[in-house]
């Protein structure tokens, strides 16, 4: 928490100089500040235009920051322990086994390694591929074509969803060799580093081996799309502010896209104050559930939400115990996820109190869901963010830090306490509903 606090200051001192933004006059501290946590939280939510309004430096640097924030401060920071002792000490080690999500120290250097070779491997691709985009079917010099090739494909991979188009990448919205290309790196980024390196692990054994994380993650999330994408095409099919406004094939493509993106990635092809308010409610869902856990991706993660559902499951059919896929859930499991869900409920109820609260904006359809984009870590808006007063765009920077750090602090948290109860007191059952 420390180590990100630091890289969000430092980011906010490169923004705030006067080479960062177009005009040279230096950005206020509020503008810097909540930049820089978009950034690092790869989040993707803003408060002034990033074209217009930061220079190349300053859009370096907000890359930079989302590279940073995407990879994980600890992860980082092992890699460069890597690279400048060739060992690590035992701290380091367990702190780097907490933030890959794994506990074996013998493989913590390999998981890390992994980590940076997998995120470089798949963004150099997809820089590839948009570079190339732009530069023949849109005709930009080829240095400009792989500017913004190589700040798409990061910021993509890392579910930031900064883009470097005042419009985000509506312009985009029927060019499948865009949108397609980037939505795939945003389900990659969000599939989750364990996810990939099991996959990797036991890319020629069977199925049936994968671990039970592994299964519920790419299950779930293969659900989800198909919901998302679903809803999205269906209730905005005739809007003509939205999808209407293409034909079929455009409307299948953007429909897709923004199925997507609520996977925590704030690009859009669409403008989302169009919306229909049934697309809002279920985008808000799909950006408070997030990704895959120990990826780019925020939310309460995939994994949560469906260990929940299997906790419901068991409930209703009067089960003593809860199965997943062979395997039983331990009650602590249980707990922690009743924790994590129930905390963020009241993190993004608090943050849309304050926000109803400290700005003019009294719409609780739309102030709710830059509340969940912030917490969510999506960046997906209705387009009040950059109006917010200073005291609410404060409050969205505490919502984004709490969303990236929360759910995965609180759970390791949860989980390293966890200890035996020496006695039990006398039952007792009081009534439920």
């Amino acid at each position: 928490m420390v180590a990100f606090a630091s890289t969000i200051a430092v980011g906010a001192v490169l923004l705030s100089l006067p080479v960062a933004s177009a005009s040279e006059e230096g950005a206020g501290w509020v503008t810097a500040l909540f930049t820089a946590t978009s950034a690092v939280c790869v989040t993707g939510l803003i408060v002034v235009d990033t074209p217009g309004y930061w220079s190349t430096f300053g859009e370096v640097v907000i890359l930079a920051l989302i590279q940073v924030g995407g990879l994980g401060i600890m992860a980082l920071a092992s890699l460069l322990g890597l690279l400048i002792t060739r060992r690590f000490g035992l701290r380091m080690r367990l702190t780097a086994a907490t933030e890959t999500k794994t506990l074996d120290l013998g493989d913590v250097r390999r998981v890390v390694t992994g980590i940076v070779l997998v995120s470089f491997l798949f963004e150099a691709v997809l820089s590839t591929v948009l570079t190339l985009r732009f530069a023949f079917g849109y005709s930009y010099p080829w240095g400009t074509a792989l500017y913004h090739g190589v700040f798409h494909a990061v910021s993509a991979f890392n579910n930031a969803g900064f883009a470097l188009y005042s419009d985000s990448l509506m312009r985009f919205a029927t060019d499948p060799w865009i949108c397609v290309p980037i939505a795939l790196a945003v389900i990659t980024g969000g599939l989750g580093f364990p996810v990939w390196i099991e996959v990797w692990r036991r890319a020629r054994g069977s199925l049936r081996r994968w671990s039970l994380h592994v299964k519920v993650t790419v299950l779930t999330i293969g659900a989800l799309l198909v919901v998302g994408t679903t809803v999205v095409t269906a209730a905005e099919w005739n809007n003509p502010e939205t999808l209407g406004q293409f034909g079929p094939g455009g409307r299948l493509l953007a429909g897709f896209f923004h199925g997507v993106m609520p996977r925590t990635a704030g690009f859009n092809s669409l403008e989302v104050s169009e919306f229909e308010s049934g697309t809002l409610l279920v985008t808000n869902v799909l950006m408070f559930i997030g990704g895959g856990s120990a990826g780019t991706a925020g939310g309460i993660k995939v994994t949560t939400f469906a260990l929940l559902g299997f906790i419901i499951l068991a409930e209703i059919r009067g089960l003593p115990t809860v199965h997943v896929m062979g395997r039983k859930l331990t009650s602590a499991v249980q707990r922690q996820a009743l924790t994590v869900v129930l905390l963020s409920m009241g993190a993004v109820v608090s943050g849309t109190l304050l926000l109803l609260t400290l700005t003019p904006f009294h719409r609780l359809e739309t102030v709710l869901f830059e509340a969940v984009s912030a917490f969510a870590t999506v960046g997906l808006s209705t387009g009040i963010t950059g109006e917010l007063p200073t005291s609410g765009t404060l409050v969205l920077t505490g919502l984004m830090f709490l969303g990236r750090l929360g759910p995965i602090t609180l759970a390791s948290a949860l989980a390293l306490r966890e200890r035996a109860r020496r006695y039990e007191l006398p039952e007792e059952r009081p009534i439920v509903g």
